[in-house]
């Protein structure tokens, strides 16, 4: 039995108060379908910028009406005071997740993401101060190490920032380690490498390669790859993240916390090799789809060229544990989307 078994066991044995933000987006809606499974009273803080109404629906269906009601939603703005105070009122545990994401929409957008990601992170953060909640849970990334090659990324060693998507999130860090000293917040920031899974938004000019691929060769429509294809990534199934959100909230170690963690498989796959994987996984259920080849374009402003995550310090720590490897994650991901798209069709 894992850590994370326990301490599943524990949350349902024992249930506490949580603060979800972003609710209502891929990450906040996957943790709320788990909070609720085991038990747990929600309250979600979406202004559904980035976030849908129908993530929650589909929430609201899986787990039931009994458990749905645990759930307390407000529809409110991080860039806001007085929504992150109001969301934070007898909660224990925050599990920060609200920001604007995306590299590209950073560098076309830097004052819509420092409003989001540095003024709502930090009126979060001193709600969470002002209401003495216990500990926040916050999403980092992966993109805070910039500019350096070294691989595998260690928590102790970044580059310079080559986006202001990634600035944000390593200021975020910073303002947290402050807090931590100042005003005794406990805090741990999760760098999230390539996060995938079931309700990832595949549309839009922001949609991350994963789910548009998929989007893309359902509608029986070339996948662009950016590059030659050999840029690497280590990619992290939506479990995964689950699973290290629910530990950092809850560890005892007082080594754990007040600091940030990789959040990984802890493997490299070739965007090529990732293409080919979705590719044959899809076909197995869209015969269809087999044979569609890809576009190409040329390498995008911003990226990093490899990325690969060092997951010792979660599992010493934390006792994180990931379970899912590319394949497997695949695979249920492409499930999913293939029954929604039937479920979809079914009710058009």
């Amino acid at each position: 039995m894992t850590k994370f078994d326990l301490l599943k066991a524990d949350l349902s044995a024992k249930p506490k108060r949580w603060l979800v933000t972003g609710v209502a987006g891929f990450i906040g809606s996957n943790l709320l379908e788990a909070l609720l499974q085991l038990g747990q009273s929600v309250t979600g803080l979406d202004n559904f910028l980035t976030g849908y109404s129908h993530n929650l629906q589909n929430v609201k269906e899986i787990v039931g009406p009994r458990k749905w009601s645990n759930f307390t939603f407000i529809e409110g703005d991080i860039r806001k005071p007085e929504d992150c105070r109001s969301a934070c009122d007898g909660v224990d545990f925050v599990l920060h997740q609200a920001a604007l994401g995306s590299v590209p929409r950073s560098i076309e957008d830097p004052i819509a993401t420092n409003q989001s990601n540095v003024d709502g992170f930090l009126n979060m953060l001193m709600a969470v101060k002002d209401a003495g909640i216990r500990r926040m849970v916050f999403a980092s990334s992966s993109s805070v190490y910039g500019d350096s090659a070294r691989l595998p990324k260690v928590e102790h060693a970044i580059g310079n920032s080559l986006s202001p998507y990634a600035t944000s999130k390593l200021i975020n860090e910073l303002y947290a380690d402050v807090a931590s000293r100042v005003y005794s917040v406990e805090w741990i920031g999760l760098r999230y490498f390539n996060v995938y899974g079931k309700r990832q938004d595949p549309k839009g000019a922001y949609a991350a390669v994963i789910p548009r691929w998929i989007n893309a060769l359902m509608s029986s429509e070339k996948p662009m790859v950016y590059g030659d294809g050999e840029t690497s990534r280590d990619f992290c199934f939506i479990q995964d993240v689950v699973q290290a959100n629910l530990l950092a909230a809850v560890s005892d170690n007082k080594d754990a916390v007040n600091n940030a963690y990789n959040i990984a498989y802890g493997a490299r796959t070739t965007l090529n090799d990732l293409l080919g994987l979705i590719s044959r996984s899809l076909a197995r259920h869209l015969p269809e789809t087999a044979g569609i080849e890809a576009e190409r374009g040329p390498f995008r402003e911003g990226d990093v060229r490899h990325s690969h995550a060092n997951v010792s310090k979660a599992r010493e720590l934390l006792g994180f544990e990931p379970q899912y490897t590319v394949e497997r994650g695949i695979a249920e991901t492409i499930e999913w989307y293939v029954g929604a798209g039937a479920a979809k069709a079914a009710c058009a």
